[in-house]
C-alpha cells in the first residue's frame, strides 16, 4: 500500500472528512432490532447474577459487578413498556456514557454490521412515541427494519 492511501486507524479526522459507514452492534427485543453504534459498545455478556437495587425505577432491573465496576443493568423491555418473556436469553450489552457504564439486557445479540449512514432514515410517524423517543433512525435490511438506538435518550430517567 502507497505512502498516500495508508490512513493511521487513530488519527481524527479533518474539518474536510466526513464518516461514511457506522459500525452498529445489533440485539433483539420482542423480535424487533435494534442497533447500537459500536464505540458506544464496552461488554456483551450473559450475567450470572443481578442484584436487586431498592427504590430504583422499575426500568432498572439492578446492578451488576463487571470487573470490579458497579454497572447498572437497564431492562429495555420494560424500557419500551414491553411485558416480560420468559424465554429470553437474557443478555446484557454494556455501553459507556460518560464515565458510567450501563447494562442494556436484551433477549439476544445479533451481529455486527457495518451501513453506509446514507442508509438511515427519519423515524416512521406511525412509530410508538416512546420508542420514537429513544431512536436515532431507522434502517431497512433484508426483511427487517432495525432502529438505530439513541444510547443516551434511552438510559435518560426523568425524576
Amino acid at each position: 500500500m502507497s505512502q498516500a492511501l495508508a490512513k493511521p486507524a487513530n488519527r481524527s479526522l479533518s474539518k474536510t472528512e466526513t464518516v461514511k459507514d457506522q459500525v452498529y452492534v445489533t440485539v433483539y427485543v420482542a423480535k424487533q432490532l435494534f442497533g447500537i453504534p459500536v464505540e458506544k459498545v464496552q461488554d456483551i455478556l450473559i450475567p450470572e447474577k443481578i442484584a436487586d437495587i431498592p427504590l430504583a425505577p422499575d426500568e432498572i432491573a439492578g446492578a451488576i459487578n463487571l470487573r470490579g465496576r458497579i454497572v447498572t443493568v437497564v431492562d429495555v423491555r420494560k424500557r419500551l413498556g414491553l411485558p416480560d418473556e420468559q424465554n429470553s436469553k437474557n443478555m446484557c450489552t454494556t455501553v459507556e456514557i460518560g464515565h458510567e457504564l450501563y447494562s442494556l439486557k436484551v433477549d439476544d445479540v445479533g451481529v455486527v454490521i457495518n451501513l453506509p449512514l446514507n442508509r438511515i432514515e427519519a423515524n416512521p410517524a406511525t412509530l410508538e412515541p416512546r420508542w420514537r423517543s429513544i431512536s436515532n433512525g431507522v434502517v431497512r435490511l433484508d426483511g427487517e427494519l432495525m432502529i438505530v438506538l439513541d444510547i443516551e435518550s434511552l438510559i435518560k430517567f426523568s425524576n
